[in-house]
C-alpha cells in the first residue's frame, strides 16, 4: 500500500526543523525558533502546534544548555590559567565558597577601575586644556579692553578736534580756501 504524500505544510515545517536542529550548534536565538514554530503553528491543527511547540522547547532548552555550559567551560579554562601564572588571591579568583555572582561583580569592579583611570586621565587632560583656553579668553579680553581704551581715546581726540574745528569761522576760511586755489592755479607754468 501506497502512503499518501505529506501536506506542504507539514513539508515546510519539517524541513525548517531540521534546518533549526543542524544549525543549533551554530547558536541560533530563540526568536529564530519562535519563527520556525509560527509558520508551523498556521497549519490550524492544534496537535501540530502542540508538538511544534514542545520542539521548540526542546531545542531552546538545549540551546541555552549550551550557551551555559560553554560560558562555564571560559570560566573554568580562565581560572586554570590565572592559578597556572600563580594568581590565586584576589577579590574575582574562584573558590569553593565564593558564589558566582560575587566573582563576577569582582570582575566588574576591575574593569569598572581601569575604566574610571582612563576618564580621570581624559577628565585631567580635557581641564589642562580648558585651562589654557580660559588663560587665552582673559588675555583676549586685557587686550579687548586695551583697544576700547584706546578707541575711546582716540574719539576723545576726535571730538575736541570737532569741537575746535567747529568754532573757526567756516566764511573766512571758504574765502581763503577759494584764494588759495585760484593763486595757486595762476602760479602753475603753462
Amino acid at each position: 500500500m501506497k502512503k499518501a504524500p505529506d501536506s506542504k505544510r507539514w513539508t515546510h515545517f519539517h524541513s525548517a526543523l531540521q534546518l533549526a536542529i543542524s544549525r543549533s550548534a551554530h547558536k541560533w536565538t530563540r526568536v529564530l525558533t519562535t519563527k520556525i514554530s509560527r509558520s508551523a503553528s498556521r497549519s490550524g491543527a492544534r496537535k501540530s502546534h502542540m508538538v511544534a511547540e514542545g520542539i521548540f522547547n526542546t531545542v531552546s532548552r538545549h540551546m541555552e544548555d549550551q550557551i551555559h555550559y560553554q560560558h562555564l567551560h571560559a570560566v573554568v579554562s580562565e581560572a586554570r590559567a590565572r592559578k597556572q601564572r600563580g594568581e590565586i588571591h584576589g577579590k574575582d579568583v574562584w573558590r569553593e565558597n565564593l558564589a558566582p555572582h560575587a566573582a563576577v561583580r569582582a570582575r566588574t569592579v576591575r574593569v569598572m577601575e581601569s575604566e574610571i583611570e582612563r576618564l580621570r586621565a581624559e577628565l585631567q587632560a580635557l581641564e589642562g586644556d580648558n585651562a589654557t583656553l580660559y588663560a587665552q579668553c582673559e588675555d583676549n579680553d586685557e587686550k579687548q579692553r586695551v583697544a576700547d581704551a584706546k578707541t575711546v581715546e582716540l574719539l576723545d581726540i576726535l571730538d575736541d578736534v570737532y569741537a575746535k574745528w567747529s568754532q573757526l569761522p567756516q566764511d573766512e576760511i571758504g574765502v581763503w580756501a577759494l584764494e588759495s586755489a585760484e593763486n595757486v592755479g595762476f602760479a602753475q607754468p603753462p
